[in-house]
């Protein structure tokens, strides 16, 4: 079962990874260079062991798809997984004048009067980010993070490439080629992205009808963050076949730094201790002439029957 190579990389971690500290200054145990195979004919890697919020997932990825940097489109699906770094850039600039949220991400889980302040903080934050258009202009956008760089990748004589659709027409055009790759890691934009890309570079190859992705993932949270990327690039795999009028075959994704957050340990051994159930299926609206249509309502998770959800603190 495909969600067995996840569980593996989790035992593989706790038992030989490295102790190593991180700019969090949480601490990790760390991995560098792991592979794991996902075939998606046997079913949606969606894991079973622990409740995945596949319309995160979606809602995400078809923000990237839409070449969107701001998280006013993700809160409209109330996705809040990206809020945690635009927060920070409000509350690390001048015009915030509520009380000090300095350390907030590890403030607010350990200090309970702390944590109601923030969860205010955040709340007044978000409702700016959907009411305030210039407000959601200055403090909701990341930069130039994901979605830019697929959809409007600056070249150096100005001039912009839209690497999703350019992938496609290569795939559509040449299924044979070795050049069907998008880059997310543009050294000149990583000092003005809130987060630099994890996810880095994926690669598309066509065989027997079937399309296969593999993703080079720099770092790679395997507790809180790997489970999405897995689905996330599993659901972009999809897609793209959909697009290209294509079955799907494999999602390979590599992993450069693998690790588990010290305080997420024991949430690991918990999701290990669960036995694994039958992977969902993905059902696509097949009326939709490109993906770039797409919303969240054409895309849908059916037979999902995970384990409970087990909740981590996210280091920012």
């Amino acid at each position: 079962m495909s969600e067995q190579a996840y569980l593996n990389l989790c035992h593989e971690i706790l038992e030989n990874g490295t102790k190593k500290m991180d700019r969090t200054n949480t601490g990790t145990y760390s991995l560098f260079g792991y592979q794991m195979r996902f075939n998606l004919q046997e079913g949606f890697p969606l894991l079973t062991t622990k409740k995945v919020p596949f319309r995160l997932v979606a809602s995400e990825l078809l923000w990237f798809l839409k070449g969107d940097t701001n998280i006013r489109y993700l809160l409209k699906y109330n996705n809040n997984i990206w809020n945690e770094w635009a927060f920070k850039k409000w509350i690390e600039s001048e015009d915030y004048d509520g009380p000090d949220m300095t350390n907030f991400g590890i403030r607010s889980q350990v200090d309970s009067e702390f944590n109601k302040a923030y969860q205010q903080q955040m709340e007044q934050f978000k409702e700016k980010i959907l009411q305030d258009n210039n407000f959601a202009q200055q403090y909701g956008d990341l930069g130039a993070v994901y979605g830019k760089q697929w959809r409007e990748w600056k070249t150096s004589t100005g001039q912009t490439i839209d690497q999703m659709k350019q992938v496609i027409q290569s795939i559509q055009e040449n299924p044979d080629s070795r050049r069907h790759i998008v880059s997310a890691w543009n050294p000149e934009d990583v000092p003005t992205m809130a987060l630099p890309p994890c996810h880095t570079l994926f690669q598309f190859y066509v065989a027997d009808g079937k399309l296969s992705c593999q993703l080079y993932q720099r770092s790679g949270d395997i507790f809180l963050g790997v489970p999405f990327n897995i689905a996330s690039y599993a659901l972009l795999t999809h897609l793209i076949a959909y697009e290209c009028d294509l079955e799907v075959g494999e999602f390979i994704h590599t992993i450069g730094d693998a690790h588990i957050y010290s305080n997420h340990v024991e949430q690991i051994k918990t999701q290990l201790g669960r036995e694994p159930k039958k992977l969902p299926t993905l059902k696509l609206n097949q009326d939709k002439d490109t993906i770039f249509d797409f919303e969240l309502e054409d895309i849908v998770i059916e037979q999902y029957h995970p384990h409970p959800a087990i909740k981590a603190p996210i280091a920012v």
